[in-house]
Protein backbone atom coordinates (compact mmCIF):
# COMPACT_ATOMS: atom_id res chain seq x y z
CA UNK A 1 0.00 0.00 0.00
CA UNK A 2 1.36 3.47 -0.82
CA UNK A 3 2.55 5.61 2.10
CA UNK A 4 0.09 8.00 3.77
CA UNK A 5 -0.49 11.34 2.10
CA UNK A 6 0.52 14.25 4.33
CA UNK A 7 -0.96 17.69 3.80
CA UNK A 8 0.34 20.87 5.44
CA UNK A 9 -1.97 23.51 6.93
CA UNK A 10 -1.12 26.21 4.40
CA UNK A 11 -1.70 24.01 1.38
CA UNK A 12 -5.07 22.90 2.76
CA UNK A 13 -6.77 26.16 1.92
CA UNK A 14 -5.46 26.04 -1.66
CA UNK A 15 -6.10 22.44 -2.62
CA UNK A 16 -9.25 21.55 -0.73
CA UNK A 17 -10.66 19.10 -3.25
CA UNK A 18 -7.42 17.20 -3.70
CA UNK A 19 -6.95 17.24 0.07
CA UNK A 20 -10.32 15.61 0.70
CA UNK A 21 -9.57 12.88 -1.82
CA UNK A 22 -6.15 12.22 -0.32
CA UNK A 23 -7.57 12.35 3.18
CA UNK A 24 -10.16 9.73 2.35
CA UNK A 25 -7.38 7.41 1.16
CA UNK A 26 -5.17 7.86 4.21
CA UNK A 27 -8.16 7.60 6.56
CA UNK A 28 -9.02 4.18 5.14
CA UNK A 29 -5.49 2.97 5.74
CA UNK A 30 -5.27 4.29 9.27
CA UNK A 31 -8.70 3.02 10.27
CA UNK A 32 -9.02 -0.26 8.40
CA UNK A 33 -10.90 -3.09 10.06
CA UNK A 34 -7.61 -4.89 10.73
CA UNK A 35 -6.11 -1.84 12.43
CA UNK A 36 -8.69 -1.00 15.09
CA UNK A 37 -10.17 -3.28 17.74
CA UNK A 38 -13.64 -2.60 19.13
CA UNK A 39 -14.61 -2.97 22.78
CA UNK A 40 -16.15 -6.35 21.91
CA UNK A 41 -12.87 -7.78 20.62
CA UNK A 42 -10.09 -9.28 22.67
CA UNK A 43 -6.90 -7.48 23.67
CA UNK A 44 -3.78 -9.23 24.97
CA UNK A 45 -3.79 -7.03 28.10
CA UNK A 46 -6.34 -5.16 30.17
CA UNK A 47 -6.21 -1.98 32.26
CA UNK A 48 -8.38 -0.80 35.13
CA UNK A 49 -8.50 2.84 36.29
CA UNK A 50 -7.46 2.86 39.97
CA UNK A 51 -6.42 6.47 40.63
CA UNK A 52 -8.54 7.13 43.73
CA UNK A 53 -8.05 3.60 45.03
CA UNK A 54 -4.25 3.95 45.07
CA UNK A 55 -4.26 7.45 46.60
CA UNK A 56 -3.07 9.40 43.56
CA UNK A 57 -6.00 11.77 43.10
CA UNK A 58 -4.81 15.04 41.55
CA UNK A 59 -6.17 17.52 39.05
CA UNK A 60 -4.36 19.86 36.69
CA UNK A 61 -5.67 23.42 36.47
CA UNK A 62 -4.63 25.70 33.64
CA UNK A 63 -3.08 29.10 34.19
CA UNK A 64 -4.91 32.36 33.43
CA UNK A 65 -2.91 34.87 31.40
CA UNK A 66 -3.09 38.52 30.33
CA UNK A 67 -6.65 39.39 29.15
CA UNK A 68 -5.15 41.17 26.13
CA UNK A 69 -5.06 37.74 24.47
CA UNK A 70 -8.31 36.41 25.92
CA UNK A 71 -9.55 35.56 22.43
CA UNK A 72 -7.03 32.69 22.17
CA UNK A 73 -6.30 31.99 25.83
CA UNK A 74 -7.86 28.54 25.42
CA UNK A 75 -5.16 27.63 22.90
CA UNK A 76 -2.23 29.32 24.61
CA UNK A 77 -2.93 27.73 28.01
CA UNK A 78 -3.66 24.24 26.70
CA UNK A 79 -0.44 22.74 28.11
CA UNK A 80 1.07 22.24 31.55
CA UNK A 81 -0.30 18.87 32.65
CA UNK A 82 2.83 16.79 33.25
CA UNK A 83 3.92 13.71 35.17
CA UNK A 84 7.35 12.24 35.82
CA UNK A 85 8.34 8.86 37.21
CA UNK A 86 11.22 8.96 39.68
CA UNK A 87 12.57 7.30 42.81
CA UNK A 88 13.17 10.32 45.01
CA UNK A 89 13.69 8.31 48.22
CA UNK A 90 15.92 5.64 46.71
CA UNK A 91 13.83 2.70 47.93
CA UNK A 92 13.66 1.04 44.53
CA UNK A 93 10.04 1.65 43.62
CA UNK A 94 8.49 4.27 41.36
CA UNK A 95 7.22 7.58 42.72
CA UNK A 96 5.30 10.18 40.67
CA UNK A 97 5.54 13.98 40.43
CA UNK A 98 2.57 15.75 38.81
CA UNK A 99 2.28 19.44 37.95
CA UNK A 100 -0.53 21.93 37.80
CA UNK A 101 -0.26 25.41 36.27
CA UNK A 102 -2.75 27.62 38.11
CA UNK A 103 -1.34 30.37 40.31
CA UNK A 104 -1.16 29.33 43.94
CA UNK A 105 -2.10 25.70 43.30
CA UNK A 106 0.28 22.97 44.55
CA UNK A 107 2.12 20.33 42.58
CA UNK A 108 2.01 16.77 43.94
CA UNK A 109 4.78 14.31 44.81
CA UNK A 110 3.29 10.85 45.24
CA UNK A 111 5.45 8.57 47.37
CA UNK A 112 5.04 4.88 46.56
CA UNK A 113 4.41 2.71 49.61
CA UNK A 114 5.99 -0.21 47.77
CA UNK A 115 2.77 -1.82 46.63
CA UNK A 116 1.56 0.71 44.07
CA UNK A 117 -0.34 2.87 46.55
CA UNK A 118 0.64 6.48 47.16
CA UNK A 119 0.53 9.48 49.46
CA UNK A 120 1.23 13.08 48.50
CA UNK A 121 4.34 14.35 50.32
CA UNK A 122 5.06 17.41 48.16
CA UNK A 123 4.08 19.93 50.83
CA UNK A 124 6.11 18.13 53.50
CA UNK A 125 9.23 17.97 51.31
CA UNK A 126 9.13 21.42 49.71
CA UNK A 127 7.98 20.60 46.17
CA UNK A 128 4.37 21.80 46.27
CA UNK A 129 4.51 25.59 46.25
CA UNK A 130 6.13 26.40 42.90
CA UNK A 131 3.30 28.28 41.14
CA UNK A 132 3.68 31.57 42.95
CA UNK A 133 2.49 34.76 41.25
CA UNK A 134 5.30 36.50 39.40
CA UNK A 135 7.45 33.37 39.09
CA UNK A 136 5.57 31.59 36.32
CA UNK A 137 3.57 28.39 35.88
CA UNK A 138 4.76 24.77 36.04
CA UNK A 139 5.00 22.95 32.73
CA UNK A 140 6.84 19.81 33.83
CA UNK A 141 9.81 18.32 35.66
CA UNK A 142 12.95 16.36 34.92
CA UNK A 143 14.75 14.35 37.60
CA UNK A 144 18.49 13.70 37.76
CA UNK A 145 21.31 13.45 40.29
CA UNK A 146 23.29 16.54 39.25
CA UNK A 147 25.80 16.24 42.14
CA UNK A 148 26.18 12.42 42.07
CA UNK A 149 25.45 12.07 45.77
CA UNK A 150 23.04 9.16 45.26
CA UNK A 151 19.89 11.26 45.76
CA UNK A 152 17.94 12.30 42.68
CA UNK A 153 17.33 16.06 42.31
CA UNK A 154 14.72 17.80 40.18
CA UNK A 155 14.36 20.75 37.82
CA UNK A 156 10.84 22.15 37.42
CA UNK A 157 10.63 23.89 34.05
CA UNK A 158 8.06 26.62 33.69
CA UNK A 159 6.69 29.45 31.70
CA UNK A 160 8.78 31.75 33.82
CA UNK A 161 11.76 31.06 36.05
CA UNK A 162 12.90 27.42 36.18
CA UNK A 163 13.46 26.08 39.67
CA UNK A 164 16.21 23.65 40.66
CA UNK A 165 15.71 21.61 43.82
CA UNK A 166 18.43 19.67 45.61
CA UNK A 167 17.38 16.43 47.29
CA UNK A 168 18.58 16.54 50.90
CA UNK A 169 17.11 13.25 52.01
CA UNK A 170 15.08 13.38 55.20
CA UNK A 171 15.26 17.19 55.12
CA UNK A 172 13.32 17.29 51.85
CA UNK A 173 14.14 19.41 48.82
CA UNK A 174 15.89 22.79 48.91
CA UNK A 175 15.46 25.40 46.17
CA UNK A 176 19.00 26.09 44.97
CA UNK A 177 18.14 28.10 41.84
CA UNK A 178 19.70 31.32 43.17
CA UNK A 179 23.34 31.37 42.16
CA UNK A 180 22.97 28.30 39.93
CA UNK A 181 23.29 30.15 36.62
CA UNK A 182 19.75 29.13 35.66
CA UNK A 183 18.05 32.34 36.82
CA UNK A 184 16.46 33.46 33.60
CA UNK A 185 12.92 33.72 32.29
CA UNK A 186 12.25 30.91 29.80
CA UNK A 187 8.78 30.03 28.51
CA UNK A 188 9.71 26.36 28.49
CA UNK A 189 7.72 23.25 27.66
CA UNK A 190 10.63 20.79 27.90
CA UNK A 191 13.98 20.10 29.49
CA UNK A 192 16.30 17.13 29.70
CA UNK A 193 19.50 16.13 31.45
CA UNK A 194 22.40 15.19 29.20
CA UNK A 195 26.09 14.45 29.75
CA UNK A 196 27.23 15.80 26.40
CA UNK A 197 30.96 15.91 27.26
CA UNK A 198 31.08 12.50 29.04
CA UNK A 199 32.68 13.95 32.17
CA UNK A 200 30.27 12.09 34.47
CA UNK A 201 28.41 15.27 35.43
CA UNK A 202 24.91 16.12 34.25
CA UNK A 203 24.41 19.02 31.88
CA UNK A 204 21.03 20.58 31.14
CA UNK A 205 19.18 21.25 27.89
CA UNK A 206 16.33 23.71 28.50
CA UNK A 207 13.99 24.55 25.63
CA UNK A 208 11.85 27.59 24.85
CA UNK A 209 8.38 27.80 23.32
CA UNK A 210 7.07 31.37 23.48
CA UNK A 211 9.83 33.95 23.14
CA UNK A 212 11.40 34.67 26.52
CA UNK A 213 10.74 38.39 26.09
CA UNK A 214 7.05 37.69 26.78
CA UNK A 215 5.69 37.60 30.31
CA UNK A 216 2.38 35.99 29.43
CA UNK A 217 0.69 37.52 32.47
CA UNK A 218 1.89 41.07 31.73
CA UNK A 219 2.12 41.42 27.98
CA UNK A 220 3.48 44.49 26.24
CA UNK A 221 2.26 43.29 22.84
CA UNK A 222 -0.23 40.83 21.41
CA UNK A 223 2.25 39.74 18.73
CA UNK A 224 3.28 36.62 20.60
CA UNK A 225 2.17 33.82 18.26
CA UNK A 226 4.08 31.87 15.60
CA UNK A 227 4.59 33.70 12.30
CA UNK A 228 4.06 30.61 10.14
CA UNK A 229 2.21 27.32 10.49
CA UNK A 230 5.07 25.46 8.78
CA UNK A 231 8.39 27.30 9.08
CA UNK A 232 8.25 29.46 12.17
CA UNK A 233 11.48 30.76 13.72
CA UNK A 234 10.18 33.29 16.24
CA UNK A 235 9.83 30.96 19.22
CA UNK A 236 11.78 30.96 22.44
CA UNK A 237 15.46 30.07 22.54
CA UNK A 238 16.81 26.68 23.54
CA UNK A 239 19.69 26.66 26.00
CA UNK A 240 22.52 24.26 26.85
CA UNK A 241 24.10 24.56 30.29
CA UNK A 242 27.26 22.70 31.25
CA UNK A 243 27.02 21.32 34.76
CA UNK A 244 29.82 21.80 37.28
CA UNK A 245 28.56 19.02 39.57
CA UNK A 246 27.88 21.36 42.49
CA UNK A 247 24.55 22.80 41.43
CA UNK A 248 26.02 25.56 39.28
CA UNK A 249 25.79 25.71 35.50
CA UNK A 250 27.46 27.64 32.68
CA UNK A 251 25.67 28.72 29.51
CA UNK A 252 27.49 27.07 26.57
CA UNK A 253 24.68 27.38 24.02
CA UNK A 254 26.57 29.44 21.45
CA UNK A 255 29.94 27.75 21.69
CA UNK A 256 28.27 24.32 21.37
CA UNK A 257 25.94 25.42 18.54
CA UNK A 258 22.99 24.08 20.55
CA UNK A 259 20.53 26.95 20.27
CA UNK A 260 17.24 27.07 18.39
CA UNK A 261 14.18 29.32 18.17
CA UNK A 262 11.81 26.74 16.72
CA UNK A 263 8.90 26.47 19.23
CA UNK A 264 10.25 23.31 20.85
CA UNK A 265 7.82 20.92 22.55
CA UNK A 266 10.11 17.97 23.34
CA UNK A 267 13.77 16.97 23.43
CA UNK A 268 15.26 13.54 24.06
CA UNK A 269 18.86 12.34 24.41
CA UNK A 270 19.91 9.36 22.27
CA UNK A 271 22.96 8.34 20.27
CA UNK A 272 21.52 8.63 16.76
CA UNK A 273 24.63 7.69 14.76
CA UNK A 274 26.22 5.03 16.96
CA UNK A 275 29.45 6.89 17.67
CA UNK A 276 29.16 6.61 21.45
CA UNK A 277 28.31 10.29 22.04
CA UNK A 278 24.77 11.10 23.06
CA UNK A 279 22.88 13.40 20.67
CA UNK A 280 19.69 15.45 20.91
CA UNK A 281 16.46 14.77 19.02
CA UNK A 282 14.12 17.76 19.12
CA UNK A 283 10.43 18.03 18.14
CA UNK A 284 9.19 21.48 17.17
CA UNK A 285 5.75 22.94 16.72
CA UNK A 286 5.18 24.82 13.43
CA UNK A 287 8.19 23.25 11.79
CA UNK A 288 10.43 20.26 11.22
CA UNK A 289 12.19 18.07 13.75
CA UNK A 290 15.89 18.58 14.43
CA UNK A 291 18.79 16.24 15.17
CA UNK A 292 21.78 17.75 16.96
CA UNK A 293 24.72 15.41 16.48
CA UNK A 294 27.29 15.53 19.25
CA UNK A 295 30.79 15.83 17.84
CA UNK A 296 32.75 14.30 20.75
CA UNK A 297 31.61 16.89 23.25
CA UNK A 298 33.13 19.77 21.32
CA UNK A 299 30.19 20.97 19.23
CA UNK A 300 26.74 19.98 17.97
CA UNK A 301 26.01 19.82 14.26
CA UNK A 302 22.64 19.79 12.50
CA UNK A 303 22.86 17.50 9.47
CA UNK A 304 20.73 18.44 6.48
CA UNK A 305 18.92 16.16 4.07
CA UNK A 306 18.35 13.32 6.53
CA UNK A 307 14.62 13.00 5.95
CA UNK A 308 13.24 15.45 8.51
CA UNK A 309 12.43 18.53 6.44
CA UNK A 310 9.05 17.91 4.87
CA UNK A 311 6.73 15.95 7.12
CA UNK A 312 6.56 17.22 10.70
CA UNK A 313 4.68 20.48 11.07
CA UNK A 314 3.34 20.16 14.61
CA UNK A 315 5.84 17.99 16.46
CA UNK A 316 4.84 17.58 20.10
CA UNK A 317 6.50 14.45 21.47
CA UNK A 318 9.67 12.41 21.09
CA UNK A 319 9.35 8.80 22.24
CA UNK A 320 12.09 6.21 21.73
CA UNK A 321 11.22 2.65 20.79
CA UNK A 322 12.77 -0.60 19.64
CA UNK A 323 11.14 -1.81 16.44
CA UNK A 324 14.27 -2.95 14.63
CA UNK A 325 15.39 -6.01 16.63
CA UNK A 326 17.70 -4.03 18.89
CA UNK A 327 19.91 -2.80 16.05
CA UNK A 328 19.10 0.90 16.02
CA UNK A 329 16.80 3.42 17.76
CA UNK A 330 13.37 4.34 16.45
CA UNK A 331 11.81 7.75 17.12
CA UNK A 332 8.07 8.47 17.33
CA UNK A 333 6.95 12.11 16.94
CA UNK A 334 3.29 13.01 17.34
CA UNK A 335 1.48 15.44 15.03
CA UNK A 336 -2.11 16.39 14.18
CA UNK A 337 -4.89 14.67 12.23
CA UNK A 338 -8.52 15.72 11.95
CA UNK A 339 -10.94 14.05 9.58
CA UNK A 340 -12.24 16.49 7.01
CA UNK A 341 -9.84 19.31 7.91
CA UNK A 342 -6.19 18.34 8.29
CA UNK A 343 -3.94 15.33 8.00
CA UNK A 344 -0.32 15.72 9.04
CA UNK A 345 0.08 12.30 10.60
CA UNK A 346 2.52 11.03 13.22
CA UNK A 347 6.09 10.16 12.29
CA UNK A 348 7.91 6.96 13.18
CA UNK A 349 11.49 6.92 11.99
CA UNK A 350 14.36 4.47 12.27
CA UNK A 351 17.88 5.89 12.25
CA UNK A 352 20.41 4.85 9.63
CA UNK A 353 22.69 7.80 10.35
CA UNK A 354 25.41 5.41 11.50
CA UNK A 355 26.04 4.37 7.91
CA UNK A 356 25.50 7.71 6.23
CA UNK A 357 21.80 7.15 5.64
CA UNK A 358 18.67 8.99 6.72
CA UNK A 359 15.95 8.85 9.31
CA UNK A 360 13.73 6.42 7.41
CA UNK A 361 9.97 6.87 7.75
CA UNK A 362 8.23 3.58 8.68
CA UNK A 363 4.92 4.90 10.09
CA UNK A 364 1.84 3.12 8.77
CA UNK A 365 -1.69 2.14 9.73
CA UNK A 366 -3.00 3.25 13.13
CA UNK A 367 0.44 4.59 14.12
CA UNK A 368 0.04 7.42 11.61
CA UNK A 369 -3.31 8.75 12.80
CA UNK A 370 -4.03 9.22 16.49
CA UNK A 371 -6.01 12.46 16.23
CA UNK A 372 -4.52 15.55 17.88
CA UNK A 373 -1.74 13.55 19.47
CA UNK A 374 0.46 14.64 22.39
CA UNK A 375 2.48 12.42 24.72
CA UNK A 376 3.39 8.84 23.92
CA UNK A 377 5.49 6.00 25.30
CA UNK A 378 6.65 2.63 24.05
CA UNK A 379 6.46 -0.32 26.44
CA UNK A 380 5.87 -4.06 26.33
CA UNK A 381 2.41 -4.22 27.90
CA UNK A 382 1.98 -8.00 27.63
CA UNK A 383 5.65 -9.01 28.01
CA UNK A 384 5.63 -10.82 24.67
CA UNK A 385 8.99 -9.30 23.68
CA UNK A 386 7.54 -6.60 21.40
CA UNK A 387 7.05 -2.98 22.41
CA UNK A 388 3.53 -1.57 22.29
CA UNK A 389 2.63 2.13 22.12
CA UNK A 390 0.30 4.40 24.12
CA UNK A 391 -0.66 7.84 22.75
CA UNK A 392 -2.56 10.60 24.59
CA UNK A 393 -4.82 12.78 22.46
CA UNK A 394 -7.20 15.73 22.36
CA UNK A 395 -6.54 19.47 22.29
CA UNK A 396 -9.42 21.54 23.67
CA UNK A 397 -12.60 19.90 24.92
CA UNK A 398 -15.23 22.58 25.42
CA UNK A 399 -18.64 22.67 23.71
CA UNK A 400 -19.69 19.42 22.07
CA UNK A 401 -21.78 21.42 19.61
CA UNK A 402 -19.46 24.29 18.61
CA UNK A 403 -16.15 23.68 16.85
CA UNK A 404 -13.16 25.95 16.13
CA UNK A 405 -11.85 24.06 13.09
CA UNK A 406 -13.62 26.36 10.64
CA UNK A 407 -12.08 29.43 12.29
CA UNK A 408 -8.71 27.67 12.29
CA UNK A 409 -8.98 26.90 8.57
CA UNK A 410 -9.36 30.62 7.82
CA UNK A 411 -5.93 31.19 9.41
CA UNK A 412 -4.23 28.19 7.84
CA UNK A 413 -2.88 30.03 4.81
CA UNK A 414 -1.77 33.09 6.73
CA UNK A 415 1.72 34.01 7.83
CA UNK A 416 3.70 36.92 9.20
CA UNK A 417 1.98 39.59 11.26
CA UNK A 418 -1.53 38.31 10.53
CA UNK A 419 -1.01 35.02 12.33
CA UNK A 420 1.64 36.27 14.78
CA UNK A 421 -0.73 38.81 16.31
CA UNK A 422 -3.12 37.06 18.69
CA UNK A 423 -5.52 40.00 18.35
CA UNK A 424 -6.13 38.94 14.72
CA UNK A 425 -7.33 35.47 15.69
CA UNK A 426 -11.07 34.62 15.86
CA UNK A 427 -12.24 34.23 19.44
CA UNK A 428 -12.43 30.69 20.76
CA UNK A 429 -15.39 31.39 23.05
CA UNK A 430 -16.51 27.94 24.21
CA UNK A 431 -15.60 26.07 21.01
CA UNK A 432 -13.76 22.78 20.97
CA UNK A 433 -10.74 21.98 18.84
CA UNK A 434 -10.22 18.24 18.45
CA UNK A 435 -11.84 17.67 21.82
CA UNK A 436 -13.02 14.49 23.51
CA UNK A 437 -10.53 12.26 21.73
CA UNK A 438 -9.81 8.81 23.13
CA UNK A 439 -6.42 7.64 24.42
CA UNK A 440 -4.97 5.20 21.89
CA UNK A 441 -3.35 1.90 22.88
CA UNK A 442 -1.53 0.20 20.02
CA UNK A 443 -0.59 -3.46 20.29
CA UNK A 444 2.57 -4.54 18.48
CA UNK A 445 1.72 -7.48 16.22
CA UNK A 446 5.23 -8.90 16.51
CA UNK A 447 6.94 -8.05 13.26
CA UNK A 448 10.08 -6.09 12.56
CA UNK A 449 8.94 -2.57 11.69
CA UNK A 450 5.70 -0.81 12.57
CA UNK A 451 2.74 -3.17 12.48
CA UNK A 452 0.24 -2.34 15.21
CA UNK A 453 -3.43 -2.82 16.02
CA UNK A 454 -5.36 -0.21 18.04
CA UNK A 455 -6.91 -1.99 21.05
CA UNK A 456 -7.63 0.82 23.52
CA UNK A 457 -11.33 0.15 24.06
CA UNK A 458 -10.82 -3.61 24.11
CA UNK A 459 -8.09 -3.09 26.73
CA UNK A 460 -10.46 -1.02 28.91
CA UNK A 461 -8.84 2.39 28.29
CA UNK A 462 -11.82 4.59 27.43
CA UNK A 463 -10.58 8.00 28.59
CA UNK A 464 -11.52 11.05 26.51
CA UNK A 465 -9.86 13.76 28.59
CA UNK A 466 -7.37 16.09 26.87
CA UNK A 467 -4.34 13.87 27.42
CA UNK A 468 -0.84 15.32 27.58
CA UNK A 469 1.89 13.34 29.39
CA UNK A 470 2.14 9.54 29.35
CA UNK A 471 4.19 7.36 31.69
CA UNK A 472 4.56 3.58 31.52
CA UNK A 473 6.00 2.18 34.75
CA UNK A 474 5.65 -0.89 36.93
CA UNK A 475 4.08 0.87 39.90
CA UNK A 476 3.33 -2.23 42.01
CA UNK A 477 6.41 -4.30 41.06
CA UNK A 478 4.42 -7.18 39.60
CA UNK A 479 6.36 -7.27 36.34
CA UNK A 480 3.63 -5.55 34.31
CA UNK A 481 3.83 -1.98 33.04
CA UNK A 482 1.06 0.27 34.36
CA UNK A 483 -0.16 3.44 32.66
CA UNK A 484 -0.26 7.01 34.01
CA UNK A 485 -1.74 9.89 32.00
CA UNK A 486 -1.69 13.58 32.96
CA UNK A 487 -4.72 15.35 31.48
CA UNK A 488 -4.88 19.05 30.66
CA UNK A 489 -7.32 20.85 32.97
CA UNK A 490 -8.35 17.39 34.12
CA UNK A 491 -7.44 14.54 36.45
CA UNK A 492 -4.30 12.48 36.71
CA UNK A 493 -5.21 8.92 35.70
CA UNK A 494 -3.55 5.74 36.96
CA UNK A 495 -4.41 2.58 35.04
CA UNK A 496 -3.33 -0.76 36.53
CA UNK A 497 -2.21 -3.43 34.10
CA UNK A 498 -4.24 -6.53 34.95
CA UNK A 499 -2.93 -8.75 32.19
CA UNK A 500 -3.20 -12.46 33.00
CA UNK A 501 -0.28 -13.40 30.77
CA UNK A 502 2.36 -15.64 32.30
CA UNK A 503 5.05 -14.28 30.00
CA UNK A 504 8.42 -13.59 31.58
CA UNK A 505 10.28 -10.30 31.91
CA UNK A 506 13.48 -8.73 33.17
CA UNK A 507 14.38 -5.24 34.39
CA UNK A 508 17.52 -3.19 34.98
CA UNK A 509 18.34 -0.34 37.33
CA UNK A 510 21.62 1.30 36.33
CA UNK A 511 24.09 3.05 38.63
CA UNK A 512 26.93 4.90 36.94
CA UNK A 513 30.40 5.31 38.41
CA UNK A 514 32.63 6.78 35.72
CA UNK A 515 29.41 7.84 34.00
CA UNK A 516 27.00 10.03 35.92
CA UNK A 517 25.08 8.30 38.68
CA UNK A 518 21.86 8.22 36.61
CA UNK A 519 23.61 6.77 33.53
CA UNK A 520 21.42 8.79 31.18
CA UNK A 521 22.35 7.83 27.63
CA UNK A 522 23.13 4.20 28.45
CA UNK A 523 21.96 1.53 26.02
CA UNK A 524 20.81 -1.85 27.34
CA UNK A 525 20.44 -4.81 24.99
CA UNK A 526 18.90 -8.13 26.01
CA UNK A 527 19.91 -11.03 23.76
CA UNK A 528 17.61 -14.00 23.21
CA UNK A 529 17.88 -16.88 20.77
CA UNK A 530 15.50 -15.35 18.24
CA UNK A 531 16.08 -11.61 18.64
CA UNK A 532 17.78 -8.77 20.48
CA UNK A 533 15.96 -5.93 22.26
CA UNK A 534 17.20 -2.39 22.94
CA UNK A 535 16.29 0.18 25.57
CA UNK A 536 17.84 3.66 25.75
CA UNK A 537 17.94 5.15 29.24
CA UNK A 538 16.88 8.79 29.07
CA UNK A 539 15.75 11.58 31.39
CA UNK A 540 12.87 13.30 29.57
CA UNK A 541 10.71 11.01 27.46
CA UNK A 542 7.63 11.70 25.33
CA UNK A 543 5.92 15.02 26.08
CA UNK A 544 6.20 16.65 29.53
CA UNK A 545 7.07 13.27 31.01
CA UNK A 546 9.83 11.09 32.39
CA UNK A 547 9.62 7.30 32.20
CA UNK A 548 10.30 4.55 34.74
CA UNK A 549 13.98 4.83 35.77
CA UNK A 550 14.22 1.07 35.29
CA UNK A 551 14.56 -0.52 31.83
CA UNK A 552 11.84 -3.15 31.30
CA UNK A 553 11.98 -6.03 28.80
CA UNK A 554 9.30 -8.60 28.06
CA UNK A 555 10.73 -12.05 27.32
CA UNK A 556 7.71 -14.01 26.12
CA UNK A 557 7.81 -17.65 27.19
CA UNK A 558 11.61 -17.67 27.64
CA UNK A 559 12.29 -18.75 31.23
CA UNK A 560 15.98 -19.55 30.74
CA UNK A 561 18.67 -17.13 31.94
CA UNK A 562 19.36 -14.35 29.48
CA UNK A 563 22.36 -12.29 28.43
CA UNK A 564 22.52 -8.49 28.47
CA UNK A 565 25.00 -5.97 27.13
CA UNK A 566 25.20 -2.42 28.50
CA UNK A 567 26.96 0.41 26.75
CA UNK A 568 27.49 2.98 29.46
CA UNK A 569 27.67 6.73 28.65
CA UNK A 570 31.40 6.67 29.43
CA UNK A 571 31.91 4.21 26.56
CA UNK A 572 32.43 1.19 28.81
CA UNK A 573 30.87 -2.02 27.46
CA UNK A 574 29.63 -4.51 30.06
CA UNK A 575 28.25 -7.99 29.35
CA UNK A 576 26.14 -9.87 31.88
CA UNK A 577 25.55 -13.60 31.51
CA UNK A 578 23.01 -16.04 32.97
CA UNK A 579 20.67 -13.40 34.36
CA UNK A 580 17.64 -14.63 36.27
CA UNK A 581 14.29 -13.59 34.81
CA UNK A 582 11.23 -12.03 36.46
CA UNK A 583 13.25 -9.61 38.56
CA UNK A 584 14.93 -6.20 38.42
CA UNK A 585 18.73 -6.32 38.39
CA UNK A 586 20.63 -3.42 39.94
CA UNK A 587 23.79 -3.02 37.86
CA UNK A 588 26.77 -0.86 38.80
CA UNK A 589 29.08 0.38 36.07
CA UNK A 590 32.49 -1.38 36.29
CA UNK A 591 35.06 0.79 37.99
Amino acid sequence: MPPPVRVSPARKALVAVAFVLALGFTWREGHSASGVASADEDAPFHFREVTAAVGASFRHEKTRIDPKVAMVEAQITAVGAAVSACDFDGDGDVDLYATTSAAGRPNALFENAGDGTFRDVAADLGLADVNRAGTGASMGSVWGDYDNDGRVDVLVYKWGYPQLFRNEGADGFRDVTAGSGLERWVNSNAATWIDYDRDGVLDLYLTGYFDEQHDLWNLETTRIMHDSFEFSYNGGNNWLFRGNGDGTFVDVTDEMNAGSDRWTYAAVTVDMNGDGWVDLYVANDYGAEEVLLNRQGERFERPSDIGLGSESKSGMCVALGDLWNGERPCVFVTNISKEGFLFQGNNLRVSFLDRGGEMEQIARGPVVDCGWAWGAQFGDLDNDGWQDLVVANGFISASRDRDYWYQMSKLSGASGEIVADAAQWPAFDDRSLSGYERTRVLHNLGYRGARFREVGLAAGVDSTYDGRAVVLADLDDDGRLDLVVANQDGPLEVWRNESTSDAHWIGFRLEGTKSGRDAFGAEVRVVQADRTQLRVHTAASGFSAQADPRAHFGLGDADAPVRATIRWPSGTIQTLEDLAVDRVHVVEEPR
